[in-house]
């Protein structure tokens, strides 16, 4: 069956607000009437009263990367000492205790190596599918784009390659601010936000659901964060293809941009230092995000990057969904955030905020219910 017909395209809330009028809730509105304003909405699009999660690790398959984000505390040059490239036997055993803890997906993305082309990928897909009945949520558009340029393939030859090697979807890691003047500081080698938004349209005509994604809280400000949500709510307009946004907060621990910056700050050259988002700029973005995104069907909290009880408020402020178990995460934790839950916390921290928990896929659709 063709995953586009496996949701149902969410209907944009009415009237629809404006970038203006975004840019207005997001510096101005009352935190908690913002709150409530996305808490309506939640209502109106997930009326069950659920709460969904997932169970999945997500697996690094390398840490080595051209790219040198600046915000990125995981990635290692080639000859770096503790650089590596997962072996299909470690990698195996992975997915072997993912689905003993009743997993359902993987999601394996990693940094661009320069070894490593398109034969590469092909050839892991295949090896996977053919040993597990497992769903791939695999490959972020910078690697799918680094992938198809070092091949001299087009992205939709590209993508139809990773599709019939079995991947499924595709997460919306690389976003950061779809804002190229953001991206000159922060990311100045990764691929630029047209490059992002091309991705991820040439998979949505193949046929392939994808994340959306938003890391904010180093050095955008909030013209920057409204034009993230506008793009990413033009693209979702013109395909649909998007079945959840996540918004989460730059972790500084460890990077070179909370050096680098914190250096020019401190000389008086920048008026701003990165530092995480506070929880109450937390709650205003990610209420922001149900408000504006109104043809997202999904809104998902990060427990991630702000813990078990932050999560728990973010089910106030819009969310419906409370992510993935992480049975596995590197990237964060290296920046030096490690928070950690099982699938009983998950269930635990959902009925406790008054909601019903639900075991979810990819496309969202129950596979389990009644915890």
């Amino acid at each position: 069956m063709n995953t586009l017909q496996k949701t149902k395209k969410t209907k944009p809330f009415s009237p629809r607000i404006s970038n203006r009028e975004g840019l207005s809730l997001l510096k101005n509105a009352d935190l908690l009437g913002l709150g409530m304003m996305a808490d309506e909405l939640r209502k109106r699009l997930h009326s069950d009263n659920h709460v969904s999660f997932i169970i999945d690790r997500n697996i690094n398959y390398t840490n080595v990367c051209i790219n040198e984000c600046k915000f990125c505390a995981f990635y290692r040059e080639k000859d770096a000492p503790d650089a590596y490239v997962l072996s299909k036997r470690k990698l195996f055993n992975k997915i072997r205790k993912t689905i003993r803890c009743g997993g359902t997906q993987i999601l394996i993305q990693g940094g661009l190596h320069p070894d490593l082309g398109v034969d590469y990928y092909i050839d892991l897909l295949t090896s996977i599918k053919s040993a597990f009945d497992i769903h791939v949520h695999g490959f972020s558009p910078p690697e799918i784009y680094y992938m198809a340029d070092k091949a001299g393939y087009t992205l939709k030859k590209t993508i139809q390659l990773l599709q019939k090697a079995g991947l499924d979807s595709i997460p919306g890691g690389g976003a950061e601010i779809l804002s190229d003047r953001i991206r000159e500081i922060v990311s100045p080698k990764k691929i630029v936000s047209g490059q992002w938004l091309k991705v991820m349209e040439e998979a949505h005509k193949l046929g392939m659901k994808t994340t959306a994604t938003m890391m904010f809280g180093s050095v955008e400000g909030p013209q920057d964060i409204i034009d993230h949500l506008d793009a990413v709510r033009k693209l979702q307009d013109r395909t649909g293809g998007f079945t959840a946004f996540i918004p989460w907060s730059f972790q500084p621990g460890n990077t070179e941009l909370q050096r680098s910056v914190n250096i020019k700050h401190r000389k008086g050259v920048l008026p701003y230092a990165p530092a995480t988002a506070s929880g109450i700029e937390y709650l205003r973005v990610l209420a922001l995000s149900r408000v504006y995104l109104d043809n997202i069907p999904n809104i998902q909290a990060s427990w991630v990057t702000q813990g078990l009880k932050m999560a728990q408020v973010a089910l106030r402020f819009g969310a419906n969904d409370f992510g993935s178990t992480m049975l596995e995460e590197n990237v964060v934790a290296a920046a030096g955030v490690k928070y950690r839950v099982t699938v009983d916390d998950i269930i635990s921290a959902i009925k406790s905020s008054g909601f019903q928990p639900v075991q979810r896929d990819m496309y969202y659709n129950i596979i389990k219910k009644g915890f």
